[in-house]
């Protein structure tokens, strides 16, 4: 076989009478009567190939066979495309290929989806199946050339920083902080295991203590999880840690590497320095730690204005403790009743026990709340969320957290369902002063609202004790358009401040020392102050590309974690098990 002289998206007008070689995919076969064309894809582009029967009549009746995705090696001669044959929509729409010789490298048998079409209708389990076809797609290989680019963004911005890109180990001890590990058992050491790393967090803070300094790494992580719309039991993240750092130097390199993706990306200039709310404003503003803010429609907080109001329901969800918060959503007002009955319909299905609609009209106020509040209290509310003729008041009552977790739902459900979301937006913040520890939702344990490893402000330590819940984490988050997609923190330095709270989350000394205590060891060997944080490369991706995580995943796994390509997870051979020392116990459906 001879060398391609160019790819299928190089060849310009500049390129005419050269003799070239070309070899890729055929796509779009025509017969004119007479003429046939075809286009050649590779990962560069396509070009127009032209056979005429006056030219050859063999290699015409040889290129008639031709079929879809058959592959190809094309001699030719690059000519300019007739008059008023110009496609503008092509890179190399000004020329064409006239045939001389056609070499068939491999042929194709029907596929079972048309990768040509625009957008392809097939099942999502059936393009799984056959993924290597949909990654033919030049949508599916442009997803990755994006990926490419911002990697390379990525690994330029913190080398000329002074970061060293370092590998940490993919078989470490299972050390499980957050959700269940991915275990390996060892065939030197029976009934011993390794796990995959959840993120190289401790590596990168022993990095620190070796003095490195500066640290970066494009890695791999293994969470064994439900998975949801953006989650993968294997995922990517841009892992970044540094010593000496104060907050500001994070933020600072932070926003860098994000006004140079988007840049590159979008050709958005983000601002230089990116808004900053504490995690307290966020969820009582919008009901999330992670809101988008490409809309607005912010909670408001009325539960004074509703406590004269004789609707039992709503004084007795206060009256226990409860909150009453509202949305306004501009010029709806004019929603009918049962479209009204849709949005309620989502309130309950998101945990909210039912919602108060309030439409302003020219007649005033209307709705069955302002039958049963004091005029002068249905005033203060009107003039609070800031409500006008045409609006449309949507109020929800309970216990605070679901309310308003519940009310930020409802929020999102009607951003995108009233088309309230520029998608060429870019909605990008910091969101700081986590909370420290939280409550397990199934045991009330105190846990981490990170990882054990967070720093906490200095000046809420005495809370440790007396209130855990109240002291403030030296966590912070960047969100973009409504999803997290970089997580870090200042760590703890000092061995014994991080050995209290270890003993807070209910990790004694002997467990501690049996889980991390290789790491409690290295702190006591002088460790530096240390802070950092991780991006998630794939969740970025999914923006930039307004694509599910699957998309942008080469070979992803479905939400019940398979590969239907490959068949994994399989059953393995009984005599690998046995070298590992491994029996299966199933329960008993899958006996």
């Amino acid at each position: 076989m001879r060398r391609r002289t160019h790819t299928c998206g190089q060849l310009r007008s500049a390129d005419a009478g050269k003799q070239v070689i070309l070899q890729g995919w055929v796509a779009r076969a025509r017969d004119h009567g007479g003429l046939l064309f075809f286009d050649l894809r590779d990962r560069y582009g396509k070009t127009q190939i032209v056979i005429r029967p006056e030219d050859d009549e063999a290699l015409y009746k040889k290129a008639s066979g031709f079929h879809g995705e058959w592959v190809l090696s094309i001699e030719g001669d690059v000519k300019p495309r007739p008059d008023g044959m110009v496609n503008r929509e092509m890179d190399t729409g000004e020329i064409e290929v006239h045939a001389r010789s056609i070499d068939v490298l491999n042929r194709c048998p029907a596929l079972p989806f048309n990768i040509e079409e625009e957008e392809i209708h097939a099942s999502e389990e059936l393009r799984l199946r056959y993924r290597y076809l949909e990654l033919r797609r030049p949508e599916m290989q442009e997803i990755f050339a994006l990926r490419h680019r911002v990697c390379n963004v990525a690994r330029e911005h913190f080398t000329e920083r002074d970061f060293s890109e370092i590998e940490t180990p993919f078989m470490v001890k299972s050390t499980p902080e957050g959700a269940r590990d991915y275990l390996v058992p060892s065939r030197v050491h029976p009934g011993k295991f390794y796990a995959l790393p959840q993120s190289p967090q401790i590596y990168k803070q022993l990095l620190m203590i070796a003095g490195f300094d500066r640290y970066f790494q494009i890695v791999r992580c293994f969470r064994d999880e439900d998975l949801r719309r953006d989650r993968q039991p294997e995922f990517t993240q841009i892992d970044v840690e540094l010593s000496f750092p104060d907050r500001e130097m994070i933020f600072e390199l932070t926003e860098g590497l994000f006004t140079k993706i988007f840049k590159a990306s979008w050709d958005v200039d983000l601002p230089q320095n990116f808004p900053r709310y504490t995690y307290a404003d966020v969820v009582a503003t919008y009901g999330s730690d992670k809101p988008d803010l490409r809309f607005g429609m912010p909670m408001v907080d009325v539960t004074e204005h509703l406590r004269e109001t004789d609707l039992r329901f709503v004084k007795g969800a206060i009256e226990k403790g409860g909150v009453a918060l509202g949305i306004c959503v501009k010029g709806e007002a004019g929603r009918s009743r049962k479209q009204i009955a849709e949005f309620e319909a989502v309130a309950k299905d998101v945990g909210l026990g039912g919602i108060l609609p309030v439409k302003i009209t020219e007649e005033g106020a209307q709705g069955i709340l302002t039958q049963h509040l004091p005029a002068e209290s249905l005033e203060r509310l009107l003039k609070l969320m800031e409500a006008e003729v045409g609006d449309l008041l949507l109020l929800a009552f309970g216990p605070r957290e679901a309310t308003q977790k519940g009310l930020g739902a409802l929020r999102l459900h009607l951003g995108s369902e009233l088309n309230l979301i520029n998608e060429r937006d870019v909605s990008i913040f910091w969101v700081t002063e986590f909370p420290l520890f939280e409550k397990d939702p199934e045991t009330g344990d105190i846990t981490s609202s990170h990882h054990p490893f967070t720093g906490f402000f200095d000046e809420d330590r005495a809370l440790l004790d007396s209130d855990p819940f109240a002291v403030r984490s030296h966590a912070y988050d960047l969100v973009v358009n409504g999803s997290e997609v970089l997580s870090g923190s200042i760590r703890i330095s000092d061995p014994d401040v991080q050995a209290k709270v270890l003993s807070l989350l209910g990790i004694e000394k002997e467990e501690a020392e049996r889980r991390f205590g290789f790491l409690m060891e290295a702190l006591k060997y002088g460790a530096p102050p240390m802070g950092g944080f991780a991006v998630g490369l794939d969740r970025v991706i999914m923006i930039l590309t307004n694509k599910s995580i699957r998309d942008v995943i080469a070979f992803p796994k479905t939400l019940l974690a398979m590969s239907l390509m490959d068949g994994c997870p399989s059953e393995v051979d009984e005599k690998l098990l046995k070298d590992l020392h491994v029996k299966t116990i199933l329960p008993e459906e899958k006996k």
